[in-house]
């Protein structure tokens, strides 16, 4: 079943961030992934969320999603993510 990482976060130091943002769409293709959104500035409709930038990932199924974030090369980047920004990650299950 389709999986989606669905990622919520406030950049700290863009400047820094940018090794991310320049490298991650490799390991994301690595591993059957697509952007759905990417870096775009939501519009809460209702309730108290308050996301600055979301982005939306799709996956094949959680396998590929889970293999994306514990992928051994791609842990430095995740510590650039980290330290550069206040993120939230959830990974959900989905059809259409």
């Amino acid at each position: 079943m389709t999986a989606y990482l669905v990622l919520d976060f406030t950049v700290l130091n863009l400047g820094a961030f940018r090794e991310y943002i320049e490298a991650v769409p490799a390991f994301i293709a690595k591993h059957g992934g697509r952007y759905i959104v990417q870096g775009a500035e939501p519009e809460v409709m209702e309730g108290d969320w308050s996301p600055e930038r979301l982005v939306i990932l799709e996956f094949p199924a959680k396998e590929n999603a889970r293999a994306f974030l514990d992928d051994p090369d791609f842990q430095d980047l995740i510590a650039v993510r980290k330290a550069n920004t206040i993120s939230k990650l959830i990974l959900v299950e989905g059809c259409v």
